[in-house]
């Protein structure tokens, strides 16, 4: 089959691509890279012409302020446009999002109209936030979320831009046209799994050929790695891991050694952690995100989402990653029994790693994801 995969994220795409040419099918991508990440695109959309140039930087700026309006967008939704003779013909079209091409809603939809024309089957893929994921966050139902933040404290509504516009008109207009012309929507784990239990959970595929698992050896310090992330440093709960890590420095300084990257791309990111033995990646989360994941095929110990509905959705009776919350006193505990036990990094990191393989492995959810788009 012909697969034309639309946006990418985290990688999710680029492993499913990876999963689904190992079955023997044809995968394009086209996306933006996801801005300063980098992840690889057969067909890139990125507004390279207004990011490359200070004086047209500054004149985006501007106009934001002004218009309250991003001209990349603009610039986008030109690129795709231009692709649109290549995004034909193709047996399956699968959105990693609504909002998957990045541009103005209205220019979304135009575009996606054409894309929806002509090809056969299209499929949409929540793996992150979209209208109706905000919208249950909003009810405040679940025990925490990632606008737990904003919900405290009502003065980081602009930090929160991004989670928001979704509930706006134009962008749920654009949602209601995505859902009315795919055949089917997707999750891809326990965060979008609960506040949208009618839809088919399919796993995260992560490439354990490409991402292999490696023995933790604790030879002199415990190295304990946290990657920032600007955009998302408010909703992955950065600022707990922060303060955590501070106190771990005092308590103790000669057994660990602490890494802290601030956006990175992609592949510099995936070096700089390949070292660590333990990585901080949120806390506001019930499963884990890719980035997780990915280290926890290498067999680090991950402190990310891991909540009782993530265990018992598994079955799992022994920890595979530590489960983060916003508490530091609960954080320094945990981070100081691992210094302390170093056994247990190694126990944790040995099953973090024989999970993904069972449960995240890149060729059997290329299958399931042929099953379900058949």
């Amino acid at each position: 089959m012909k697969i034309l995969l639309i946006g990418e994220y985290s990688r999710l795409h680029n492993s499913l691509k990876e999963g689904l040419q190992a079955l023997g099918h044809e995968v394009t991508i086209i996306g933006t890279g996801d801005n300063f990440k980098q992840f690889p695109v057969d067909y890139s959309i990125s507004a390279k012409f207004i990011t490359s140039n200070r004086i047209l930087r500054f004149l985006n700026k501007a106009f934001f302020k002004v218009f309250n309006s991003d001209l990349q967008l603009l610039e986008k939704g030109i690129r795709f446009y231009f692709f649109l003779p290549k995004l034909k013909n193709f047996d399956i079209v699968q959105l990693i999002n609504s909002n998957a091409i990045e541009t103005y809603p209205f220019l979304s939809k135009y575009l996606l109209k054409k894309v929806f024309q002509n090809n056969h089957k299209s499929f949409l893929l929540i793996c992150g936030e979209d209208t109706p994921i905000i919208d249950f966050l909003l009810l405040q139902k679940m025990r925490y979320s990632i606008l737990s933040p904003l919900f405290e404290d009502e003065n980081l509504k602009k930090s929160y831009h991004f989670s928001l516009k979704y509930t706006q008109k134009n962008y749920r207009n654009l949602f209601d046209f995505v859902k009315q012309n795919t055949k089917k929507i997707i999750v891809s784990d326990l965060d979008y799994k609960i506040p949208l239990p009618e839809y088919e959970l399919i796993p995260n595929p992560v490439n354990t050929d490409k991402i292999k698992a490696e023995s933790l050896i604790i030879s002199n310090k415990i190295i304990v790695f946290l990657g920032i992330n600007e955009g998302s440093y408010i909703k992955k709960g950065t600022s707990y891991f922060e303060k955590t890590l501070k106190i771990i420095e005092q308590k103790y300084p000669d057994q660990v050694e602490i890494i802290i990257s601030k956006n990175l791309p992609y592949t510099e990111y995936i070096k700089l952690y390949s070292k660590s033995h333990i990585l901080l990646d949120q806390v506001f989360g019930y499963d884990q995100g890719y980035n997780a994941l990915e280290a926890m095929t290498k067999g680090k110990v991950v402190f990310t989402g891991a909540e009782k509905e993530f265990e018992e959705y598994y079955n799992l009776t022994e920890k595979v990653c530590i489960n983060a919350l916003a508490d530091v006193d609960y954080l320094v505990n945990e981070l100081s029994f691992l210094i302390e036990n170093p056994e247990e990094i190694i126990a944790i990191g040995k099953r973090a790693s024989a999970f993904i393989q069972k449960e995240h492995h890149y060729i059997t959810i290329a299958q399931k994801y042929l099953e379900t788009w058949n």
